[in-house]
């Protein structure tokens, strides 16, 4: 068989994808006119997990399964657009790690909206001048991000998804390697570099920024300054790559939180995130631990944060695996709470990859 005559198999192939695109399109908008009626909320996490297991098991190749993904999600947002344009809201400037993770989550057909920082990323999703909001809480190397997990103490949102990015770190800059003086960066990701900076940069200056952004921004302005940031920020500010992957470990991965103002449905491979506050007294958190050991429910983190209203009173922020809804999970939340100060269940939501 010729080329010719494959390319014309393809050419048909072609159409009766675009005719199946096109239907599952105006299927999505009339599940989107139902939706509208009954108030329910267009964005439906647990769901696109549900379609992209499913199809992903079925696949018999030769498309790997992580190209294959990309495809599902790329029809998933498109359609998701059709129904309803989002508007999300970012940790910003454009080319933050938060904005490449709100794109793979959302699409590009989202309206992304950037933030000066995490507190104002809150309040426009509470005060509804945003669907959902993208905010960094935990660092493989770096460890939790402190300020998202005090937003929660006091906002009524809820986590909705998570999106987990392998973070890859470069230096940035206009002029050469030898000229930098000045290495702008945000803070974190200054700590994720910062063998490669004592070993090869000794002697510049590291100045922390609110943003990996802003860091090459600042960087496009000076031919003497360097930003430690990603690849898609070299290309939006002008910048050469002058090191790449100068992260100290290789496996550097950041978690997002999808935050909204709803409860997201079962997925079949959900995690739940609370968090709780007990009292000081011998035994206390391992007392509080005991109902996920009897129903059988793996933790999969725990952390404390100081309330900041009382001396040495923590609360504790746990994630584990299963959803609020399964009975196993009701039944452990139910006799933690009866131990517990305060008991709240900050969302059921999909695993990420």
């Amino acid at each position: 068989m010729d080329i010719e005559r494959l390319r014309g198999e393809i050419d048909k192939i072609d159409s009766q994808i675009l005719e199946l695109l096109t239907e599952r399109a105006n299927k999505a908008l009339e599940i989107a006119r139902i939706k509208r009626k009954k108030g329910e909320s267009y964005y439906s996490p647990g769901r696109e997990r549900i379609i992209i297991d499913r199809l992903l098991s079925q696949n018999k190749g030769p498309i790997p399964n992580e190209e294959l993904e990309q495809i599902i999600r790329s029809i998933i947002q498109a359609c998701l657009s059709l129904q309803k344009k989002l508007k999300v809201v970012y940790f910003g400037p454009p080319a933050t790690f938060t904005h490449l993770a709100a794109i793979r989550n959302f699409g590009q057909s989202a309206e992304l909206i950037p933030a000066k920082n995490i507190s104002q990323i809150f309040a426009m999703v509470e005060k509804k001048k945003a669907d959902y909001g993208v905010v960094p809480v935990e660092n493989s190397t770096e460890g939790m991000v402190s300020h998202t997990l005090d937003m929660f103490l006091d906002s009524d949102l809820k986590i909705c998804a998570e999106v987990i990015l392998e973070i890859a770190h470069h230096l940035l800059g206009k002029g050469k390697l030898g000229e930098i003086e000045k290495i702008y960066s945000h803070p974190q990701a200054i700590a994720q570099c910062r063998n490669w900076l004592e070993e090869n940069m000794p002697s510049v200056e590291i100045c922390e920024v609110e943003s990996t952004a802003r860091a090459a921004q600042l960087a496009s302005e000076d031919e003497k300054a360097g930003a430690i940031a990603s690849e898609v920020a070299a290309g939006l500010y002008g910048l050469n790559i002058l090191e790449s992957h100068i992260e100290d470990f290789s496996h550097n991965y950041t978690r997002f939180l999808v935050i909204g103002r709803d409860y997201v449905e079962k997925s079949g491979q959900d995690k739940t995130s609370i968090l709780f506050s007990i009292k000081d007294r011998v035994g206390a958190l391992y007392d509080m631990l005991a109902p996920f050991r009897i129903h059988g429910i793996n933790l999969t983190k725990i952390e404390s944060r100081p309330t900041k209203k009382k001396a040495w009173e923590y609360v504790f922020f746990v994630d584990f695996l299963g959803h609020k809804d399964d009975d196993p999970v009701k039944k452990a939340l139910s006799e933690l709470e009866e131990q517990c100060f305060f008991l709240k269940i900050l969302g059921s939501y999909p695993r990420g990859d």
